[in-house]
Formats: structure tokens, sequence, C-alpha cells
């Protein structure tokens, strides 16, 4: 067996007292796919730079195998100013490689990054893909990516997938994407309360696996409460009847008492709550035509929508696409060039940006939040002290005072919503509201979307936040085109297929060769459908709608939030019939559209 090419062996890091992790072992196998999940904070981040060799552990040893290459992209990469984007991508490379200029070049144009532009100017996507572009062309035995989709547009997540799964060194990723890290990883490592454990299998299986773990764990603790219960008692019971005590014993009930004490729970999840406020009009806003240009270039042209009260919209396209023009000319903050944008009455909006640009980082927290002075928060109506709305959004008390610049990109990102969510809107407008949020505080906002009775309009590129939470999708292709479709990303996807599909058939029938003259061929008769083809397409609908019945029970059934405490194995068997049915209704909806596009076909 190959040895290791990374190994931390008793590894402990510490800040200000308060240890990250102690006793931490971790070996990673050449060529392994391997995910670092994690909630924020947990210190995900640090122990990639222990990894990368950039931050020296308090005790413990990290092992490289010698001549083995470890490159790291941050999660916030440090851009200088004043250097062409291509000279400060070669700085990451070795002296003396020849293929250096050409591999760099090929990488930038790949990615969508100029070469020759200031670092300075690029955007946050740009940046990121040059960052990207920096630690792939050192080819390195190890790749460490912290956030790498962050920022970044769909066709380059795909592209960064595609590419990492052709990579033959070692790659560990920490991200907050559900769907990059099932297609990526094949192996977890969950950083939990200062300590690693590891799941040979990729994140697709980690969830369940996670919340077994924990009904372990609960276990355990309810065997040591008793155990800490009956040494109590013997401990009364030994002292009256006998005026003894054994001394033994004792020093085991407090070193029970002193396990329990330091037995660090489960973190806790943050709490959310969104309020639409006062009723709005059934038209929420209606775009009619609309057409928006800058420097000639159209970014929306002749775009029409009609979004009514309780609609959930996502919107979607590569970076530059014209995504945050179309919200801004959607909520008024813009006006277009032609056509028409009509608001319905009593529409008020919260708007998230992507940007962060609400935030001042010389302000503190409390101050962020009671922009007014004193110490309450107005939430949607009601005053709440800051402090305690804060441990809401699992902020401890001590950051109340803390400026926001020394903030993580998650905490920022979680104090936006904290603000945002505090008062009362009937249009929720989001944009990239997913960024820099660990899973935990993804799936509580989630269920906070999914109980909002608002109107919401949300920009993401994780793809599989977007199936959970909206039903229709704007894509902006880049070209000033933008169309809807009903549905999330996945059901967006598989209507683009359907969409292409003629046009390849058209496409190669045009391309075939034509019949020889010497042997004319009698025209072709149109076919049609075997008889198990038409069985299934008179079928399939029937039970597409059973399977959604069945999926919107199981959905009530698990949205009661005490079924999980009163029957965990209930409550995993209906995620577990709920994830399955999903997947048969999509591929049954697969088959039947391709079975329709054929009839279609057939009949000429």
């Amino acid at each position: 067996m190959a040895p290791p090419i990374l190994t931390l062996r008793g590894v402990a890091l510490g800040y200000g007292g308060n240890p990250l992790f102690a006793d931490l072992e971790l070996n990673l196998a050449r060529g392994e796919r391997v995910c670092l999940v994690g909630r924020n904070g947990s210190g995900k981040s640090t122990l990639m730079k222990v990894l990368a060799g950039l931050v020296e552990p308090d005790a413990g040893e990290v092992f490289v195998q010698p001549g083995a290459a470890v490159a790291y992209l941050p999660q916030e990469p440090a851009l200088p100013a004043g250097t062409a984007v291509a000279d400060w991508v070669a700085q990451g490379l070795p002296a003396g490689d020849a293929d250096a200029h050409h591999r760099v070049e090929r990488l930038l144009a790949t990615l969508g990054v100029a070469s020759g532009a200031d670092c300075a100017t690029l955007s946050g996507g740009e940046g990121r893909r040059a960052a990207l572009a920096r630690v792939l062309a050192a080819e390195p035995d190890v790749l460490l990516l912290d956030e790498p989709t962050n920022h970044l547009d769909l066709p380059t997540i795909a592209l960064l997938e595609e590419t990492l799964t052709a990579f033959r060194g070692t790659v560990v990723a920490v991200s907050h994407d559900r769907r990059f890290l099932s297609r990526l990883t094949r192996a977890t490592l969950w950083l939990d309360r200062g300590r690693v454990r590891r799941l040979d299998a990729g994140f697709d299986q980690f969830e369940a696996w996670a919340v077994e773990q924990m009904e372990i764990e609960a276990r355990e603790r309810a065997k040591l409460d008793k155990l800490i219960a009956e040494e109590t008692r013997w401990s009364h019971e030994g002292i009256t009847a006998r005026r003894t005590r054994n001394m033994g014993r004792m020093r085991r009930l407090d070193e029970l008492r002193a396990e329990r004490a330091a037995w660090t729970g489960p973190a806790g999840r943050a709490r959310m709550e969104a309020e639409s406020g006062r009723a709005s009009g059934r038209l929420g806003i209606e775009a009619e035509a609309i057409t928006k240009s800058f420097g000639g270039h159209p970014v929306i042209a002749g775009f029409s929508t009609r979004i009514l009260r309780g609609d959930r919209i996502g919107v979607i396209g590569p970076n530059g696409a014209g995504k945050s023009t179309l919200l801004r000319l959607l909520t008024g903050d813009l006006d277009p060039d032609a056509g028409t944008v009509r608001r319905g009455t009593n529409l008020d909006v919260t708007y998230l940006d992507q940007r962060r640009a609400t935030l001042d980082p010389d302000k503190s927290v409390w101050e962020t939040l009671c922009d007014m002075g004193g110490d309450q928060v107005n939430v949607r109506g009601r005053p709440r002290h800051v402090v305690g709305y804060l441990r809401d959004f699992l902020f401890e008390e001590r950051q109340a005072r803390s400026p926001v610049g020394a903030l993580s990109g998650g905490e920022r990102n979680r104090l936006l919503l904290a603000k945002a969510l505090a008062r009362p809107a009937n249009l929720l407008v989001l944009d990239e509201p997913t960024n820099d949020l660990d899973m935990d505080t993804l799936d509580l906002l989630q269920e906070v979307l999914a109980d909002y009775d608002g109107t919401l309009i949300l920009v993401s590129h994780d793809r599989d936040f977007l199936d959970r939470t909206v039903t229709a999708t704007i894509a902006l292709e880049g070209d000033g085109t933008a169309r809807e479709y009903p549905g999330g990303y996945a059901d967006y996807e598989r209507q683009r297929r359907a969409e292409a599909a003629p046009a390849a058939k058209a496409e190669k029938k045009a391309k075939a060769p034509a019949p020889s003259a010497a042997k004319p061929k009698a025209a072709a008769k149109p076919g049609k459908l075997s008889y198990k083809q038409q069985r299934a397409l008179e079928m399939l609908p029937d039970e597409i709608a059973a399977l959604e019945d069945e999926i919107a029970a199981l959905e009530t059934t698990l949205a009661d939030p005490g079924l999980f405490t009163r029957d965990p194995a209930a409550f995993q068997a209906a995620t577990d019939r709920l994830t399955a049915a999903q997947a048969d209704q999509e591929a049954k909806e697969h088959e039947w559209l391709e079975l329709e596009i054929l009839r279609e076909d057939l009949a000429g």
C-alpha cells in the first residue's frame, strides 16, 4: 500500500486559549477526492491552511511526502493591484518551467479571463477564475480548494467539475455547493467540535451518515447520564449506610461529571424567520418587452414576464449576463430603455445585495443592526435585544461589539440576512444569498423561504438550492436573450435538452449524404411507436401524478419539527423515500418527454 501523500499527526491549534482542534489525525492518499465539511467557524479554512503549510499548529506534525507539491486556493484570494493577470498566475509556478507561459495563457483563455488585465480591475467572478488558473497551472500533487465555486457562474462551475474530474492528483475541497461536492468527491471529512470524522464515501452519502453519527452520540450521552445517576445514588447510599467512602469510586464519579460538563453537544442552528408584512396586490411585477443596453451592448432585449403574489422566481445565467440588471429593472431601481414595468400595489421590497454594499466594515455588528442607536432591534414590528437577535443567527455575545470588517465571509452574509429579515417585506429579492453560507444555514434559509408567503426573486449559481426553492426560472443567455421556464434548475436543464434535440436531429439530417441518383429510394412512411413505448406514454402521466402526491405527503410528514425527536427511524425512512420518489419522478418525466418528442417526430 502506498504511503499517504499528506499526513497530520496529533495536530492541535487554538486562538486566544480557545482550541479549534486537538490531537487531530489525518491521512490523505495520492489521487483521493475528498470534501471537508463543517459549519461556519468550525475551523475548516484554518485546517486547510495547516494542510497548505501556511499556518503552524500549536502541537503535532504536518508531513508532506518529499517532492510533492501542494497548491492552495483561499476563500478570498488577494489579487495584487498593478499586476497583469498572466504575470500573477505565473508567479505561482516553479522556476524553469518551459511550458509555463503557454499553459497560463491556455488556462486563462479557457476560464475566460483577459491575461493582460490588471488584477485590481477584475470582478469577483473573474478574480476567482484567475485564482483557479494560478493553482491549476502549477499542476500540483495536492490541490486544496476553499469554496472554489463562490462567485462562479454555472458554465464555469461545470467546466471546473470536468477539469477536477480529469485531475490526477489529490483534491480536498471545502464548498457549500452540494451538487459540486456530490459529483466530485469520493470521501468526506467532517470537522465537528474539534475533531475530524471520516466517511469513505462521497458527499451524497454524508447527510444520512451524519444523522446516524449523531444518533450514536445521543445514545452514548444517555448511557453516560445513566451511569452518573447510578454513581451519585451509590455515593449517597454508601455514605449514609457505612459512613465510609470508596475514594476510587468517588474519583470516578468526579471524572464522569467532568466528562459530562466538558461534553460539547451538537452546535446550535440559526433561527430565522421572514415575514411578508402587509398584503400586496395579486400582481407583483409585470414587465412587457423591456430592453436595456450599456455602451450599445444589449443586456436585456425584449423580455416580458408576469410575477404574481407568492411566486418564487430563480434567475440564472453566466457572469455579466445581466442578472443584477434585471433585478434592478424589475424592482424600479433602474429604468428600461424601452418597454414598460408595472408594479403591484402595496409593494414593500427588501433587497439583499450580493456585494454586501450595505455593510460598513468600520461599524460594529451592534451598530449595524441598531442603526438608530440603543440596544433594541425592531424585528418585524417587535423589539428584540440586539444580543438575543444575534444569537438567532449563531453570533456569540462577544462578537456584538466586533467590527464588521473582522467577520468571515459567512458571518457577514449571516449579518446581512439578520438585517434584511428584520423588516417585513412582501417582495424579497436575494442576489447570491448562498455565497459563504455553511450547509446548516443554507438548509435553514431554504426552510425560511419555504414558509415565507410573500413573493421571492432569487439569483443564485447554487443548483441544489434553486431546485429546493424556486417554482420558475428566468435564464439569461448573455446575448440579451432571456427566457422563462417552469420549475427549478434541473427542470430548466431538462427543457433545454428537449429544445436542443430536434435541432440536433435536423442538423444531423442536413449533414447526411444525399441518396444516389442511380438508386432512387421510395419516400419513407411515417413510423410509429412500438406497443411498449405507446403503453409507457399513456401510463407515465398517471405514474408521475401519483409520485407528486406521494412527494407532497412525505414533505408534509417531514415538515413536522418534532418527528425526528419522536421517531428518528421514521424520519430517516421518510427522508430516504422522498429522495427516491423525487429521483423516480425526474426519471419518469424525462422518459415521458423523450417519448413525446419521438412520437411527434415519427408523426412528421
